[in-house]
């Protein structure tokens, strides 16, 4: 018994050893320091009248006393004890020792002082909002910076005079544009994470929205499972596809030729597989092909950034243009 009381003594974390009235049979050293007890108010104390009462409270007493009775446990159990230190947070624990040190019940209550670290974790939670409102606002900017840019731009095309001069013009403002919209869907996103299925949606839906004047001649379809990917990885995927899906709409049905356009974005294993897919007119023959453009020329870049691989296939009738990750083959970046 003499060598558990002088273990306790010596405990460098805050400990109590009480019997089953919880009356104080030894005390910590750190936990006389840490509340500013008096070893000389111990000896046959309760713990509800040491100091000014703050140990008394109805829930701490009412949980005790149910360990004592091996009725309950206390695990972690978190109350906020005003002292003459201040408000402090505290975790307890609480344990019914057998009778092999002595006669009768006894608890054993260990302490730890939370305050300090609670309060870093609130400053941090308050920083990282902080910094959420800040990157939103400067998405919000961003956006606004490149459709005013985009303006700009097509007053351009009207003052040129090269057909030449305007086309580029015109690329250039729709791939602002594209960009702008990618921006747009992410602003509402998480600074980590993004669902993809609703940012494809959303994407596709302000694309249709800008391109699309019949939607009952031109349908633009998304079917997405339940990934989730990190802000990075969905602005590489949204870039590409809308890149993919603008390119469908500029050249997959000339005229007043109808169709749908079908993004398709699917999980495989550790890998992925973004599908866009027309019933348009398909490639061109070999000896009609254009010289590969600068979407053709983003898509390539972007998918090498995700260690994917770009995969064209007739889909008879119409285009289909696969993305695929396959860690196995070339890992992601």
């Amino acid at each position: 018994m003499n060598l558990a009381l002088s273990l306790i003594a010596a405990s460098v974390a805050p400990v109590l050893l009480l019997d089953e009235d919880l009356a104080i049979i030894a005390a910590s050293q750190s936990f006389l320091e840490a509340f500013d007890v008096g070893l000389e108010e111990v000896p046959g104390a309760r713990l509800a009248d040491l100091g000014n009462g703050e140990w008394n409270t109805p829930q701490l007493w009412s949980l005790l006393k149910a360990t004592a009775y091996g009725q309950a446990s206390i695990k972690a159990y978190e109350m906020d004890l005003k002292s003459g230190r201040g408000n402090r947070h505290l975790v307890l624990n609480a344990q019914r020792l057998d009778n092999s040190i002595g006669q009768g019940t006894r608890l054993l209550l260990s302490i730890q002082d939370v305050t300090e670290a609670r309060a870093s974790d609130r400053e941090k939670d308050a920083l990282i909002r902080d910094n959420a409102v800040l990157v939103q606002e400067m998405q919000h900017r961003i956006a606004n910076s490149l459709q005013i840019i985009a303006s700009v731009l097509m007053q351009g095309v009207r003052k040129v005079g090269s057909d030449e001069s305007r086309h580029h013009l015109r690329d250039a403002h729709q791939r602002i544009m594209s960009v702008a919209a990618v921006q747009r869907q992410l602003t509402g996103s998480t600074l980590s994470d993004v669902e993809l299925r609703g940012y494809f949606t959303d994407l596709c839906r302000s694309i249709g929205d800008s391109m699309i004047s019949d939607h009952d001649q031109l349908a633009l379809i998304v079917t997405v499972d339940h990934t989730i990917a990190s802000s990075g990885k969905a602005v590489s995927l949204g870039l590409i596809v809308t890149e993919l899906v603008i390119n469908a709409l500029k050249h997959a049905f000339p005229g007043e030729r109808k169709g749908r356009i079908t993004v398709d974005y699917r999980a495989q294993g550790d890998g992925w597989v973004l599908t866009v897919r027309d019933d348009g007119i398909g490639l061109p023959p070999k000896s009609q092909d254009a010289k590969p453009g600068l979407g053709t020329g983003i898509v390539k870049a972007l998918a090498s950034q995700l260690g994917a691989v770009i995969e064209m296939a007739d889909a008879k009738p119409g285009l289909r243009v696969s993305i695929t990750c396959d860690p196995q083959l070339s890992p992601a970046i």
